[in-house]
């Protein structure tokens, strides 16, 4: 035998001493990419999902919004869960407020003027 037994527990010894900076090391990319996944993914979704329920809850009548079905519309009138919307002249649809996707600015100006 190359190793003596001796040697060979020695050596295990001190490995288990310093097991625990071992495993934290190992574990610490794992926890680098939880960190960046967190700032990058999680938290902007977050503040959209949060400024998305202040627009649906400020909506009022004469605003333009969008439902989740694509459906685009104006805001003629308003409950505490639907909202009617007129999606051509006379022609006017309930929904659920839960399902506004988008509530656009009517004041914001086009893209191509």
């Amino acid at each position: 035998m190359f190793i003596t037994p001796a040697y060979a527990q020695a050596a295990g010894g001190a490995a288990a001493a310093n097991g625990g900076i071992a495993s934290f090391f190992g574990l610490a990319p794992l926890l680098l990419v939880f960190v960046v996944f967190y700032f990058l993914m999680i938290r902007p979704q977050q503040r959209r999902v949060r400024a998305l329920q202040t627009a649906v809850a400020a909506v009022k009548k004469g605003d333009q919004v969008v439902t989740a079905g694509g459906i685009v519309g104006k805001v003629s009138k308003l409950e505490d869960a639907f909202v009617e919307v007129e999606i051509a002249p006379n022609v006017r649809v309930r929904v659920v407020k839960a399902t506004l996707t988008e509530v656009v600015n009517p004041m914001a100006k086009p893209a191509n003027d």
